[in-house]
């Protein structure tokens, strides 16, 4: 006896239904099930015995990145790509990520990756950032957020405190677990025959290339043979933040502790241009450009040389005005050597006993030499945001006007 056509399709449609089904719980266990049981192995395998957790304004922080939609551009994962490792470090780790919920590791890269953004920039140029993004990066494709504030950047509201507060975050706890940490981790593995889960602890943890460093293991950049790129990346790059004519009064500027520095009234050796271009500026807001090709960072270079005031153009400042500092001769040696070698050392070279204490490096008179009038000026009123305070309650004008040409002594660059 033969089936009837009705009944044919009947049953085709019950075995579509128990496929489709079948189909679904299927995906559901291999695509979530499965993933998560094996993501919460690694974390209990993996991780510290007692990982960092986010303080309360971290958490607001972390919901307020969620509801503006910052997981729509930015991702929080360094994938097991060598592409990935040499932009932003070591591949995260299951347990980097346990405590989030929902997670926010995006899927889209508009926006750079943020897992290791923790201490990439400082606080206000965050701020700065957050408020009007193409004010420091010309280029930028981020909306502001200026409900966020209190009408200027420099008045960041609760929300935008805990939003940067976040973003600090990132990527801090595997740092902190440190080379004990790694250790774990890396026990908690047991994949030493597997080169691709072996790839997590594998070069830096950090490797982005706009946090700054203190270190000065800057390469020797090239002689660049295209001046005019030099004033493209300048203006693109720079300018947000030095300004225009590098007199430090760019549109991001007004917000920045410590001020952006004026390029014009200061002469730099091939060597700090060099560190600076490739370390950054440790404490400050200078980011960076690890990134770029040696001939681009030469580039720039010339353009900044090109900036500064000439040794001609100061040489006449460089005598004190002041007839009473003019006749105490070595005046400006000893009060270099009672004031200032402490933090500046005894050759300039800004590794006095106390630099090491610093959160920002003292400045090495040796690469580095300001004009007559910034250094008095620096003498006069500190340096907002570093650890250089006026000198106006322990020395006299003399005494500033000899020290302040003093230091000047001991830059080791060419004269121009």
């Amino acid at each position: 006896m033969t089936a009837g056509p009705g009944r044919v399709l009947r049953m085709s449609y019950i075995v579509a239904c128990v496929a489709g089904v079948g189909f679904f719980v299927m995906s559901v266990a291999l695509l979530g099930v499965w993933p998560k049981r094996v993501l919460d192995e690694q974390t209990r395998a993996m991780a510290p015995e007692y990982p960092l957790a986010l303080t309360a304004s971290e958490i607001r922080g972390r919901a307020i990145y969620g509801r503006e939609g910052c997981a729509y551009c930015h991702t929080q994962q360094v994938r097991y790509l060598r592409t990935d490792m040499t932009r932003f470090g070591a591949p995260t780790l299951a347990w980097e990520t346990h405590q989030d919920y929902p997670h926010l590791w995006g899927t889209r890269r508009i926006g750079p990756d943020l897992a290791r953004e923790g201490g990439a920039r400082s606080r206000d140029w965050q701020f700065v950032h957050l408020f009007s993004p193409r004010v420091v990066v010309a280029t930028s494709v981020m909306p502001a957020y200026p409900w966020l504030f209190d009408g200027a950047a420099d008045r960041p509201g609760q929300e935008a405190e805990d939003l940067v507060a976040y973003l600090d975050s990132l990527g801090r706890a595997r740092e902190i677990a440190g080379p004990e940490g790694e250790a774990v981790a890396r026990e908690g593995c047991q994949c030493p025959d597997d080169a691709l889960r072996q790839l997590a602890f594998e070069g830096p943890l950090s490797a982005h290339p706009a946090k700054s460093r203190r270190v000065h293991d800057a390469p020797v950049l090239p002689t660049p043979a295209a001046p005019d790129r030099g004033r493209r990346l300048y203006a693109d790059h720079c300018a947000s933040c030095h300004g225009p004519l590098g007199e430090g009064n760019g549109p991001g500027a007004a917000t920045l502790r410590p001020r952006p520095t004026n390029l014009v009234e200061h002469e730099y050796t091939d060597e700090r241009l060099a560190d600076v271009l490739w370390n950054g500026v440790w404490g400050t807001a200078m980011p960076a450009w690890r990134d770029w090709p040696l001939e681009d960072l030469a580039a720039v270079r010339d353009v900044v040389q090109g900036f500064g005031v000439s040794s001609q153009e100061t040489a006449d400042s460089a005598v004190p005005s002041d007839p009473a500092a003019e006749t105490l001769g070595g005046l400006g040696a000893r009060v270099y050597v009672a004031n200032c070698v402490q933090c500046h050392g005894e050759t300039g070279a800004g590794d006095g006993s106390a630099s090491a204490e610093l959160l920002m490096d003292p400045t090495d008179f040796r690469r580095q030499r300001p004009s007559q009038a910034e250094g008095l000026r620096a003498l006069q009123s500190g340096v907002e945001g570093t650890p250089m305070a006026p000198w106006t309650s322990r020395l006299s004008n003399a005494e500033m006007l000899a020290v302040a040409g003093y230091v000047r002594g001991f830059y080791e660059g060419p004269d121009r």
